[in-house]
């Protein structure tokens, strides 16, 4: 070790510029992993849908104006247009759909003397049942009968609220904390004197908001069994439809309400998910651009320790060729480089560990991430170790295959 530490310290340029690469590689690696790891993590948090791949909706929004009768007895004809299809499995309305971005959001509360919400709830709304038709998992109560659905004029001047909801059991939670099911309690819509009230019928394991929110807000959703008719006629329907039979039937969905249609109509169809991918877009591009960048820094890294290792054998040659004539083996040659490139690597990495740790401490002042665990920095130490044999191994057998008869030439 004396005699590598005391070759580093006559020539120590190269080997603190290779230490510091190392260090600000390791630094930015952890945490770029960290990141992507957290996005791919919040991209593949589940909808509450149960098979979202067999899952499509489509929208019918007619050019005129007409009655509510007439605009519920539509959407009973279109319903069953749908229901008749080859390879549906269910069908319901509903006003907005998980990671669409659509909004239909209202304040909740638990008790009408309450001065603020106890949360913002995003509202999911059918005229039939989207507990079967996305097989939301119910894990307290009932889903929704037909009498639970409240048919209203959307041009009337008062529309009231449907009496019976069901929550997720995120809203349920935030809403009455503790053990005990919310199955019977009471919800209210805003907060005072007209503060409309439903009782909970029943509670899903999941239902992610249209927006999907990160935080614990993504989760607070509730359905009301809800029918809006009248004004310009139209409707969303939800489809399920059997394993691998999705796009067939999409496209046989809108050929059929178009062939259907009495009066001109707007209709467009999507997949849950494209709005999966489209919802996430952002994160997939900012994951892809962090393993590139780590992917480039590991290149870089590399390059500098075979540039360093190489430079360092052009200026030690005749001392390698004494040593060899002196009965030094390959072996020995091979190990002093890889045992000077790991004392150089060690020192890189344990700077970088102090550095990531404090990157990752700004990132989580300022952007509220989470705490960078301690399994990256291993990883990354065992990387960059690794990453610093592999790429001192060639310059290192160079030297090693240096001929004993070097010695004996002039400098």
């Amino acid at each position: 070790m004396n005699p590598i530490l005391s070759a580093l310290m006559r020539n120590k340029t190269g080997a603190v510029l290779v230490a510091i690469q190392v260090a600000i590689s390791m630094a930015i690696l952890a945490n770029a992993l960290h990141i992507v790891n957290l996005r791919q993590a919040v991209m593949a948090r589940p909808s509450g849908i149960a098979d979202e791949s067999s899952v499509f909706y489509v929208s019918t929004r007619y050019l005129t104006r007409e009655t509510a009768e007439y605009d519920r007895a539509l959407q009973l004809r279109e319903t069953a247009r749908l229901r008749a299809i080859p390879g549906v499995a269910s069908v319901a309305t509903t006003n907005q759909m998980p990671l669409s971005n659509q909004a239909r959001r209202s304040s909740v509360s638990v008790d009408r003397k309450q001065l603020n919400e106890s949360a913002g709830a995003w509202i999911y709304q059918t005229g039939d049942s989207l507990v079967a038709t996305w097989q939301l998992k119910l894990v307290a109560g009932r889903d929704f009968k037909p009498d639970d659905v409240l048919e209203l004029d959307s041009q009337a001047s008062h529309n009231g609220t449907p009496k019976t909801v069901i929550v997720t059991s995120a809203l349920a939670a935030k809403l009455w904390p503790g053990p005990g099911s919310a199955v019977g309690k009471t919800l209210f819509f805003g907060v005072g004197d007209d503060a409309e009230e439903s009782e909970v019928i029943g509670v899903v394991e999941r239902l992610q908001s249209p927006g999907a929110q990160i935080d614990e807000q993504g989760d607070f959703s509730l359905i009301q069994p809800f029918r809006g008719v009248g004004g310009i006629p139209g409707a969303t329907y939800t489809v399920r439809t059997a394993p691998g039979e999705r796009d067939r039937v999409m496209k046989e969905a809108e050929a059929a309400l178009h062939k259907d249609a009495t009066a001109p109509v707007i209709l467009s169809a999507k997949t849950t998910e494209s709005d999966r991918k489209q919802r996430y877009r952002a994160d997939m591009a900012l994951s892809w651009t962090l393993i590139a960048v780590s992917a480039l820094l590991l290149v870089i890294t590399a390059s500098g320790i075979v540039g360093m290792a190489s430079l360092w054998v052009t200026q030690r040659r005749k001392q390698i060729g004494v040593r060899r004539a002196l009965g030094a083996r390959r072996a020995d040659i091979l190990r002093y480089f890889i045992t000077e490139n790991i004392m150089i690597t060690a020192a890189g990495v344990a700077s970088g560990a102090v550095l990531a740790i404090g990157l990752n401490q700004l990132l989580v002042t300022k952007l509220e991430m989470a705490k960078l665990p301690l399994g990256y920095l291993l990883a990354g130490t065992g990387v960059f170790f690794a990453l610093g044999v592999i790429a001192v191994y060639g310059p290192a057998w160079r030297a090693a295959s240096i001929s004993p008869a070097l010695a004996t030439r002039s400098a």
